[in-house]
């Protein structure tokens, strides 16, 4: 009997399934045979296993495979999360949420776009800054999903930073780049100090922002 050593370079675990046999395929050659390999997905999670390969006459051969298994599904760029103190905002109720459960918290609210290099090369030292700073609340809003929030807030520019607090409502807002990440720094040394605020949140100030999501009400005729 023929042997073979086939390397598995990746595996994707969303084709594992609960059912008895949902097979893992691709072709290869042998000795210029196009053949079909099939791996249970029962043995994929180790590192040796044996799996069935199948030529094109239906003959059965086993073959003892070593394979390195890699998980090609790696989370997107902005669904990183950096702790409990990161929060990904979807709408303009669940700003005014945040901001509002955030209580005498320091809250710095990053405006970013999926396609904004920017904000990519930026974002791994903010999520290094959060797990820094849990006092501090971070939200994370995408231009995309709330464009009409993010311009009544007056932001025209990618990546853009507010920061809040309490009574004392926006504090500072900014853009800022990765080269210039000492603005952030800056600015939290500033603001992340002991206080104890009197009277109810301002949140985002004079800007009324339920405006924004609410349909306007016909004028009756």
């Amino acid at each position: 009997m023929a042997a073979a050593i086939v390397r598995l370079l990746s595996f994707n675990s969303s084709l594992s399934s609960t059912s008895s046999f949902n097979p893992l395929q691709f072709h290869c050659k042998t000795n210029n045979t196009k053949k079909l390999l099939y791996v249970p997905p029962a043995a994929a999670d180790s590192s040796d296993f044996i799996v069935n390969f199948r030529s094109q006459r239906k003959q059965s051969l086993q073959f003892k495979i070593q394979a390195t298994i890699t998980e090609t599904e790696q989370p997107k760029w902005w669904e990183k999360n950096a702790g409990p103190n990161m929060i990904d905002i979807h709408s303009t109720q669940e700003f005014l949420n945040a901001l509002s459960e955030a209580g005498d918290k320091l809250v710095i609210v990053e405006f970013y776009g999926t396609w904004c290099a920017s904000c990519r090369a930026l974002f791994p030292k903010l999520c290094k800054t959060a797990q820094e700073h849990p006092e501090i609340v971070f939200l994370k809003v995408n231009f995309d999903e709330n464009k009409p929030m993010c311009k009544n807030l007056n932001v025209k520019v990618l990546p853009y930073f507010h920061f809040y607090r309490g009574a004392d409502g926006q504090l500072e807002s900014f853009s800022c780049s990765l080269a210039k990440f000492q603005k952030i720094k800056d600015a939290i040394e500033t603001h992340n100090t002991d206080r104890c605020s009197i009277g109810p949140n301002k949140g985002v100030g004079d800007v009324n922002l339920e405006t924004v999501s609410a349909p306007k009400a016909k004028q009756p005729e």
